[in-house]
């Protein structure tokens, strides 16, 4: 070999070696720019500093969530919006949370008018020690249904022709004339003022029971920002219950003043706490418990008759309602026990092995647990496509864009793909691919791990690909009539694992609508095809242990074929006309070029060898060979 060169300065050297490196790629992607026009840009991006590539990352963000941007900041577009009306749509959530807990006090408050003024009215709990606290706890109610309507009301955001209008003066306007504003305005009269010239009572606070569409406006936003919307189903269906025996119970209170307090056994007696004791006779005549003293009088009758029927009508329907909100919570549970127990009944009907039963038992489990549903793809083909979109670009766009094999191609096509993306679960032990099949689909990680194993048994590991990591994308773009898209590795999950997958032929579809990007991944699957090299030949297995001899060359085809002539092999190639027809059109040819060159002296000789041929004896050893020769190359 030829000495090595001489370096007398490393550095220079280096670079001078990198520029040819980078010269040599350039000119491959001149190349295959010539070749392909579509193809992006050879020219390399010069670097930036950390505030231009940060702006350029929100820049891109921005750009593939525009679809996100749009279900929060509305329809308006951004090019006519005000920069203060931008700023609020910013942080548009943060108020609403704020709004749910100012709701939550105006809830409060109404709460305290229905359930103590009602008592108020009825029972004597007014006196001189209790009736500045109620007036003070009055008060308070009042400011806060006056701060709701003043400052809270007006600035609420509304829906017009579609658009959405977060103008403060319109949306004050847009409230002054609403219907809601006139009841508000009514449930706030001070008709308490009434009090300093009559007695002190609370029927002058009827008014504040009309403003009921505040605590209906807090109820809808609570469930719709709640995991589990039906905990406050159930609870606000309990509170329905609770306040129907509590106004049965102000009822029986009145029934017992207008009959006389101990009258008779059936009214109140006058012992012990009137609310209390008013209250356990409406839990027990109301839920038709029964053990209530008989009525005596017509009144006491028609009262106990009317509240029988008021009962079983109130308590059937909250009943009624109480199980559909429990239903709706659990028909997710119900339609995985129905799905587990038809899958087992189906495998007990046709004798599937234990071990099967019980690996999709655990499936099953596990995917329940895991997700809470056995298939995603139910509830989002529920959704539109705006919300499917915003969904994929949140959980999956941040790994699609770090995947080498789609950096380049258009944004709009990744979004796509994500919404084409399939969810998997695997057990420990399951095989995702296999060394040789066929490779149809590539695999985002969603959660768990998944090993690259070999070896004998596939006892040793190569990698652990965890959550984030993609493999199998080469597949995807490579053709199989050269076996080039063969998996080259044994891919098995490290406990459970839920992938999602994108098939070949979803990306093919895809790419139909983006020629550019389809170009661009051809040269890079071509690129990385030739990076990783032609699929190894298979190689015959080699007896183990060390030959004492050489491995013995074939045989030439003329010996075999003389060899297998005399041990009567030739008969056996062909049948007997075949072989005569053969013979007979071989024995002409050798016999007339034979005849041809004999010269003049073996004259005498020809008849004798005519006369030999023509009775089937054998020729000389020219015309033999002549004939062997004819046979072996031109064949029967």
């Amino acid at each position: 070999p030829p000495p090595p060169p001489v370096v007398y300065f490393r550095g220079i050297d280096d670079a001078l070696r990198d520029k040819i490196k980078t010269l040599r790629e350039r000119q491959e992607t001149l190349k295959e720019k010539a070749i392909d026009p579509y193809a992006t840009s050879p020219e390399i991006t010069p670097p930036v500093s950390k505030y231009g590539h940060a702006q350029s990352n929100m820049q891109t963000e921005n750009k593939l969530t525009n679809t996100v941007r749009r279900l929060h900041a509305g329809d308006v577009p951004a090019d006519i919006k005000q920069p203060s009306t931008q700023n609020r749509c910013a942080c548009l959530f943060s108020p609403d949370r704020r709004y749910i807990a100012w709701l939550s006090l105006v809830a409060l408050a109404y709460n305290y008018n229905v359930w103590f003024c009602t008592a108020r009215m009825v029972f004597p709990f007014h006196n001189e020690t209790t009736n500045p606290f109620w007036i003070a706890f009055d008060v308070l109610s009042d400011a806060v249904n006056i701060i709701d309507i003043m400052v809270w009301q007006p600035r609420l955001q509304f829906v017009k022709a579609g658009d959405v209008i977060k103008s403060g003066p319109m949306a004050k306007v847009y409230y002054r004339k609403s219907q809601r504003f006139k009841i508000d305005i009514i449930s706030v009269l001070p008709f308490d003022l009434l009090c300093l010239y009559f007695e002190f009572s609370a029927v002058y606070r009827v008014n504040r029971f009309i403003r009921i569409e505040s605590f209906f406006d807090f109820s809808d936003r609570l469930e719709s920002i709640m995991a589990k919307a039906y905990i406050w189903r159930v609870i606000r269906t309990t509170g329905y219950l609770l306040y129907a025996l509590h106004l049965n119970s102000c009822a029986y209170y009145v029934a017992s003043m207008y009959q006389g307090i101990k009258s008779t056994t059936w009214v109140y007696n006058g012992e012990g706490t009137a609310y209390l004791r008013c209250y356990y006779y409406a839990v027990r005549s109301l839920i038709n418990i029964g053990g209530l003293p008989e009525p005596i009088t017509t009144f006491e009758i028609s009262f106990q008759m009317a509240n029988f029927f008021i009962g079983v009508f109130v308590f059937s329907s909250l009943i009624g309602q109480m199980r559909d909100v429990i239903g709706a919570a659990t028909a997710g549970k119900t339609y995985f026990r129905a799905s587990m127990d038809g899958c087992v009944d189906y495998m007990n009907t046709y004798n599937i092995p234990k071990v099967v039963q019980n690996r999709i038992r655990t499936w099953y489990n596990y995917t329940w647990s895991a997700q809470g549903m056995l298939d995603e793809s139910e509830l989002l083909d529920k959704m539109p496509l705006v919300m499917k979109t915003a969904i994929a670009v949140d959980i999956n766009l941040s790994t699609f864009q770090k995947i080498a094999l789609f950096q380049g191609c258009d944004q709009q096509m990744l979004v796509d793909m994500l919404l084409r993306l399939k969810s998997i679960v695997y057990l420990p032990g399951d095989f995702v691919v296999k060394k040789g099949d066929i490779g149809k689909e590539m695999y985002v990680i969603k959660s768990g791990a998944v090993q690259v194993v070999g070896g004998p048994d596939n006892s040793i590991v190569f990698v652990t690909l965890k959550a984030g990591c993609v493999f199998g994308e080469i597949s995807l773009l490579q053709s199989a009539k050269d076996g080039g898209n063969r998996r080259t590795a044994n891919v098995k999950a490290h406990g459970f694992a839920n992938l999602f997958v994108l098939e070949k032929k979803d990306l093919f579809d895809i790419l139909i609508h983006y020629p550019e990007s389809q170009k661009v991944l051809a040269r890079k699957g071509r690129k990385l095809t030739k990076a990783k090299g032609p699929p190894a030949a298979k190689t015959e297995e080699k007896p183990k242990g060390n030959a004492l001899f050489a491995v013995k060359p074939p045989t030439p085809k003329l010996l075999k074929f003389i060899g297998n002539f005399r041990k009567g092999a030739f008969k056996v190639r062909q049948n007997s006309s075949d072989t005569f027809i053969c013979l007979l059109y071989y024995y002409r040819k050798c016999k007339r070029t034979y005849m041809r060159h004999m010269t003049p002296s073996f004259s005498p000789h020809r008849k004798v060898l005519s006369s030999r041929n023509e009775n089937g004896c054998s020729f000389t050893t020219v015309s033999f060979c002549t004939l062997l020769i004819g046979y072996w190359k031109e064949g029967p």
